[in-house]
């Protein structure tokens, strides 16, 4: 009986931790944790300043806040072959419905890269190769460390160096709305899905202001 009482407790205990690590059993991954934490209530980010691709030093919340748009951000850097360009192949597509659909209006996107080594030139020469529209898909890089690694721990991107200068790195699309906020992180391959939310989200954001503004 004794016996039998120890293994119940230690069942139990178990139970109790899986429950938790997994947020009620609803993720079975950190990744999937992540997300459905954002989901649930999404994040602020920190102070961060980024170099655009004018070679402009700017906040990156004011860039977020700058026109009342969603934006769909990702994170690269200018020499990676093979994910980076997959994403960016991704976007050039995203970018053309945005236009096609007329959504200019309501959605952007951001692109910010992780690589200290990636200059203001080499962003404009990146933003050329996948024939980004200014205002529309924008590209900013982050030269502070210490600023770099707080913003991808918000974003939770793990980068990690990799032999010949390279690096290895989560992939994701981040929804980010017009008050700066990190509402939803999108499965790389699923950008029209990305699209979707950040379009929705931008509606409620004109719903909630011109609520206010009537009242």
């Amino acid at each position: 009986m004794r016996l039998l009482l120890s293994v119940l407790l230690v069942c139990a205990t178990a139970f109790a931790a899986l429950y938790q690590l997994t947020e009620g059993f609803t993720a079975l991954t950190a990744e999937t944790a992540r997300r459905n934490s954002v989901a649930h209530e999404p994040r602020t980010l920190p102070e961060t300043r980024v170099i655009a691709r004018d070679a402009t030093v700017q906040s990156l919340d004011s860039v977020l806040r700058d026109d009342g748009r969603t934006l769909i951000v990702n994170f690269i850097y200018t020499r990676c072959i093979t994910l980076c360009l997959a994403m960016g192949s991704e976007l050039q597509q995203l970018q053309a419905a945005i236009l096609e659909r007329g959504l200019d209006t309501e959605v952007r996107i951001v692109s910010i890269s992780f690589d200290p080594s990636d200059t203001a030139d080499r962003l404009q020469r990146y933003s050329h190769l996948m024939r980004a529209q200014t205002g529309l898909w924008d590209f900013y890089t982050i030269q502070d460390a210490e600023q770099r690694d707080k913003l991808l721990e918000a974003f939770g991107i793990i980068v990690i160096p990799a032999p010949y200068g390279e690096f290895e790195h989560n992939a994701a699309y981040h929804v980010v709305s017009s008050q700066a906020l990190l509402g939803r992180i999108v499965d790389y391959g699923e950008a029209e899905y990305a699209l979707a939310y950040a379009l929705q989200l931008a509606r409620s954001d004109t719903s909630s202001a011109g609520a206010l503004h009537a009242e």
